[in-house]
């Protein structure tokens, strides 16, 4: 796998971790904008 392509799917996953974050309201919508876990960086 290039360096794009793993870099592409650590994207992906961030977004589908703070997505779902957010769909079970884990997150508010501003954290998971900033890529937040449990409101901290």
């Amino acid at each position: 796998m290039r360096r794009t392509e793993l870099l592409q799917e650590v994207r992906k996953m961030r977004f589908e971790e703070a997505y779902g974050g957010w769909q079970e309201r884990r997150l508010t919508q501003e954290e998971a904008a900033h890529g937040r876990e449990n409101g901290h960086r």
